[in-house]
Order: structure tokens, then C-alpha cells, then sequence
């Protein structure tokens, strides 16, 4: 643990000289708030009585942990072409501690551009509904799906490596899972073939949760188990993708550093 923090401060310490780092995450999501819950909210009609700001805020939060996931990867890539990795190879330290410092400072990246959402959402009129243990469920879910993200950033930046390919992958990942869910529309009207790959996706199991949890209707009905349990789905999804993504991205360090 000491070896973390220590690790974790040095982080920190340069977030504070490269605040573009925090800008890069939250400038995507911020940006989807305004366009989608101001600018469209009057000409987008959901079923019900429920304003398209309460809908489509659960799924820009979720968006947060998505941007994190190309922000994490080229850290760890830089930190490999730079030779970081191997000066701390040298140092009596754990090596599991520098991709957990690394996970760990890119999540209070992510606490910052989810406040700034939050923020912005307020401003434009979204609300919470659900009661305030609810609420504190649904943020703690959202963390639990962003932390999971920085793994998988974690695991592509050391197997990829090259910045302008871990750029293309990550913005090719933010832009399918985004809107291949329901973070910004419901499902009802799409094939029942990529309906069923959206309810399956992960995003959507986030999204809808902490809908329901906000009480930020309209809610998803029918289909498969993640629409119909969200919650619980959602947590197993992410359990099983950190119970991969984790010892993979544990064996590339591994190997990487070894050469």
C-alpha cells in the first residue's frame, strides 16, 4: 500500500501540471449534455412524461468511464516508450503498485470530469428523483464501471503500444458502446438482433441502473436479464470483466517490463 500511494502521489503531481489530461475527459461528455439534454432535448419525444435530460444523463456519466479508457492506455504506453517502467523496475517496489497507482490517480480523473458533468447536467435543469442512498448507489456503480474501464485502458496501452493506433481503438470503443446502448435512446425500435447485442452490452446495464436508482424515467421493460435486472447485472458484468481484465493486463506488465 505504501508503494501505491507513493506511486499514486507522483501521479497526482503531474495531473497538477497537465490539467489537459482532466480536460480530455471531460470535454466529450460535457459536451454530449449540452448538445443532447439542451440543444435536443425539445425535439427528442420518450415515452411517458419523463424529460430526455433525466433520461440521457445516466449514460453521459457512464460515457466518463469510457473516455477514460484512451487516457489510461496512452499514459501507459508513454510510460513504457519513455523508459518510466523500467526505472521503476530498479526500485524495491511491488510491480503490481504501478498499475494500480496508475488506475488509481485516473479514477480522481474521472471523479473530476464526473462532477463537472454533474454540474453542468444541474445547470440545465437534471434532477435526482431516488432517494439519497439510492443516489449514493448509482455514483458508486458509475466508479465501479469507470475503474473497470482504466483496466481495460491499462491492458490495451500495454499490448498495443503505438499512440496513434491506441487513439483510433479508444475512439472507436467510445463511439460503438455509446450508442450501440441505451444511453441516449431506449432499444424498442431497433432489429431484435442489435437489440439484443445493446441489452447485453454493458453500458446499458450502467445507464439503466442508475435510472432506476435516480428514479430519471422512462425505465426499460422486457427483453433480456440486464434490462430487466440492471443492478445486478451490471455488477456481475463488471466483476467479470475486472476478474479478466485484471491478471491480463498483470501478465503484459510482466512481459513488458521483461524486455
Amino acid at each position: 500500500m505504501s508503494d501505491v500511494l507513493a506511486l499514486t502521489g507522483r501521479h497526482v503531481t503531474h495531473l497538477r501540471r497537465t490539467p489537459e489530461k482532466i480536460i480530455s475527459v471531460t470535454l466529450t461528455p460535457v459536451a454530449m449534455v449540452v448538445i443532447l439534454g439542451y440543444f435536443f432535448a425539445p425535439i427528442i419525444e420518450l415515452p411517458g412524461d419523463g424529460k430526455y435530460v433525466d433520461y440521457v444523463m445516466s449514460g453521459v456519466f457512464a460515457q466518463v468511464g469510457l473516455a477514460c479508457v484512451g487516457v489510461t492506455a496512452l499514459g501507459v504506453a508513454s510510460d513504457l516508450r519513455g523508459g518510466l517502467i523500467d526505472r521503476f523496475r530498479s526500485l524495491p517496489i511491488a510491480r503490481s503498485s504501478v498499475l494500480l497507482a496508475h488506475t488509481a490517480a485516473d479514477l480522481a480523473t474521472g471523479a473530476v470530469a464526473m462532477v463537472a458533468v454533474a454540474g453542468v447536467g444541474l445547470g440545465i435543469g437534471w434532477r435526482i428523483h431516488g432517494s439519497p442512498l439510492d443516489a449514493l448507489i448509482a455514483f458508486a456503480l458509475l466508479f465501479a464501471f469507470t475503474y473497470t474501464m482504466l483496466w481495460l485502458g491499462v491492458l490495451l496501452g500495454l499490448v498495443m503500444r503505438n499512440l496513434e493506433a491506441i487513439n483510433g481503438v479508444c475512439a472507436l470503443l467510445m463511439v460503438v458502446f455509446s450508442f450501440l446502448s441505451n444511453s441516449f435512446m431506449p432499444l424498442g425500435k431497433l432489429p431484435g438482433w442489435l437489440r439484443a447485442v445493446a441489452e447485453w452490452n454493458p453500458v446499458s446495464s450502467v445507464a439503466e441502473a442508475g435510472r432506476q436508482l435516480w428514479d430519471d424515467g422512462p425505465h426499460t421493460t422486457g427483453g433480456s436479464l440486464p434490462v430487466q435486472h440492471p443492478l445486478p447485472a451490471a455488477c456481475l458484468i463488471l466483476a467479470a470483466l475486472l476478474a479478466i481484465v485484471v491478471p491480463l493486463a498483470l501478465r503484459a506488465f510482466r512481459n513488458a517490463a521483461a524486455r
